[in-house]
C-alpha cells in the first residue's frame, strides 16, 4: 500500500481481521508501524488524510477601512431549496445566526449594496428547531447564550441572548438546516458539500449589522469550524489572508495548508491569542520582563 493511500499518521488505524468462526479470537493490526517511519512518509499520510476530509473554502469579500466596508463578509448558501446569505465573518464568537423573516429592528438595506435577505425556517425541507431537551442546547449552555421558552407547539426552543463588543445586541432561537459549501480535494478538484449545522435565527436586534448574519469561527462547539470538523467535513483549523483596505477581499480555508511550508505558532485564550515572548530592536533583546506580555482567558 502506497503512503498516500492510507488515512492516519501518528494515530494510528487498526486493522481488524474478522475471522470465520465466533469461537476465534480477533486479530488487530497496525497499519502503520509506531516506529521505524521516516518523516516524509508521515508527512505523505499527512496529506492523504487532509486530501480525503477536503479543504472548505471561504470566498471573502469586504476590506478593512471603516470608512468603506469596514468588515470582511462572505457568501453561503442555506437550506433547500438552496438560498444565497451573507455573513460578516467573526473569529471572536462561537454562534452563528442569520437574521430571520419577522426580525424586529433588522435592517432591510445594507451599506454594502448587497441585498438584506431574511431566512424563512419554514421555506426549507431540510430546516428543524432546537429543543431545550437537545443535545445541541446543552453545548449551546458552554458560551452561556442559552435560553429556553415556550412556544406554540408542546416543547421549548432553545434559543440565545448575545451581546457584542459594539453593544449590538441579537436574540432569537436555534435552527438546525443544509449549509452548502465549496470544498476543494487534494487534487485540486473543486466539489459540492453540504452538512446539517446549527445556527441561530434571529428574531430581534438592537443595533446595527451591514450583511444578513454572523458566521462564527470561534473555538467552542458550536462554532461553524468546530461544527464541521464533528461532521468530518474538515479539519479543525482554518487560513485566512485578508488584503488591506485598498484591495480588499482575501482567502478563507476551513483546513491546513501545507503547500508551501509555513511558520506555525502556538495560540493561547479564547480569542485566538498570540503569546508575546519579546521585543527586539535591531536585532537586540530589549530587557522587559516577560511576565507583562502574559495573557489570561480574562
Amino acid at each position: 500500500m502506497r503512503p498516500s493511500e492510507l488515512t492516519a499518521m501518528v494515530v494510528v488505524l487498526l486493522l481488524a481481521t474478522a475471522v470465520a468462526t465466533a469461537n476465534q479470537a480477533m486479530v488487530l493490526e497496525r497499519a502503520v508501524p509506531l516506529k521505524g517511519v521516516p518523516l516524509g512518509d508521515l508527512r505523505e499520510l499527512d496529506r492523504a488524510r487532509q486530501a480525503r476530509m477536503g479543504v472548505v473554502n471561504v470566498p471573502v469579500q469586504g476590506n478593512a477601512n471603516p470608512f468603506a466596508d469596514g468588515i470582511y463578509y462572505t457568501s453561503l448558501k442555506l437550506g433547500n431549496p438552496p438560498k444565497e446569505y451573507t455573513f460578516q465573518i467573526d473569529t471572536g464568537s462561537d454562534i452563528s445566526w442569520v437574521v430571520c423573516k419577522g426580525c424586529r429592528g433588522c435592517p432591510t438595506r445594507s451599506p454594502l449594496k448587497i441585498p438584506i435577505e431574511l431566512y424563512n425556517l419554514n421555506s426549507s425541507s431540510t430546516s428543524s428547531r432546537i429543543s431545550c431537551s437537545d443535545n445541541s442546547c446543552t453545548t449551546a449552555d458552554e458560551s452561556g447564550s442559552k435560553v429556553c421558552y415556550t412556544s406554540d407547539s408542546t416543547s421549548s426552543l432553545c434559543g440565545y441572548n448575545l451581546t457584542y463588543g459594539d453593544g449590538t445586541g441579537v436574540s432569537g432561537y436555534y435552527v438546525s438546516d443544509t449549509m452548502h459549501l465549496d470544498t476543494i480535494m487534494g487534487n485540486q478538484h473543486f466539489a459540492n458539500a453540504s452538512a446539517s449545522v446549527v445556527f441561530g435565527c434571529t428574531e430581534s436586534l438592537s443595533g446595527f449589522i451591514s450583511t444578513d448574519g454572523i458566521l462564527a469561527f470561534g473555538q467552542q462547539q458550536l462554532s461553524i469550524i468546530s461544527q464541521l470538523n464533528s461532521l468530518g467535513v474538515s479539519p479543525k483549523k482554518f487560513s485566512h489572508c485578508l488584503k488591506g483596505s485598498e484591495e480588499g477581499g482575501g482567502i478563507f480555508l476551513l483546513g491546513e495548508i501545507v503547500e508551501p511550508r509555513l511558520v506555525f505558532t502556538p495560540l493561547a485564550g479564547p480569542h485566538y491569542n498570540l503569546n508575546l515572548e519579546g521585543i527586539a530592536v535591531n536585532g537586540q533583546n530589549l530587557p522587559i520582563d516577560s511576565s507583562l506580555f502574559a495573557t489570561s482567558n480574562k
